[in-house]
């Protein structure tokens, strides 16, 4: 092999190499939910803002000053009235959409397949810090059941586990197997 094959192996080598770092740093990890590409809810599951960091409009907010309401991929306008404070579909998740109770203080949302290996052990995290937090329930989704649900909240890959508050707002998502310790820190964020 001569010297410009072997520098064309070390840069294909070492780009590579970047990529799957940064695939890799991101699965599991926790942030924040987005609307559009705006913040919703409170502060990050790592801390409070920064100072002098607007407040986040909520998705309500933001729908109201956009004039319309996504649900599926179609658009409808909103009869905005002074006052409503229904949140949009997608962003508020109720017992009957995830066949569940949802926790007295937070839930923890599992979406997950019969055939993957990362979701059991996902599913014996959230159950073990479910049970040591009082009021936060796990509940589990069948990802290929619910396809309408897995759509409708942009559901890319199991396990996805989604971190509700009490009246079932989602207020972070992690794609792939969380660590423990990151579970802690999102309910932390959650939990009043």
């Amino acid at each position: 092999m001569d010297a410009a094959g072997l520098v064309v192996l070390a840069v294909t080598l070492l780009a590579a190499t970047a990529v799957g770092l940064a695939w890799r740093r991101g699965r599991g990890r926790f942030r924040e939910h987005t609307v559009r590409g705006r913040r919703v809810g409170g502060p990050p599951a790592g801390g409070a803002r920064n100072p002098g960091e607007e407040e986040p409009m909520t998705a309500h907010q933001d729908t109201r000053a956009q004039g319309v309401r996504t649900q599926g991929a179609h658009a409808e306008e909103v009869r905005a009235e002074e006052g409503a404070d229904t949140p949009p579909s997608g962003d508020v998740l109720t017992a009957g959409d995830i066949d569940g109770d949802l926790g007295e203080r937070a839930t923890l949302v599992q979406f997950s397949t019969a055939f993957c290996q990362p979701c059991r052990a996902t599913r014996r995290i959230l159950d073990e810090v479910a049970g040591m937090v009082a009021g936060v329930a796990h509940v589990e989704v069948d990802a290929e059941a619910s396809l309408d649900l897995v759509r409708r909240l942009g559901i890319m890959r199991t396990p996805t586990v989604l971190v509700l508050d009490a009246s079932g707002r989602i207020t972070t998502r992690a794609s792939g197997q969380p660590r423990k310790a990151d579970v802690i820190a999102a309910l932390g964020a959650a939990v009043p």
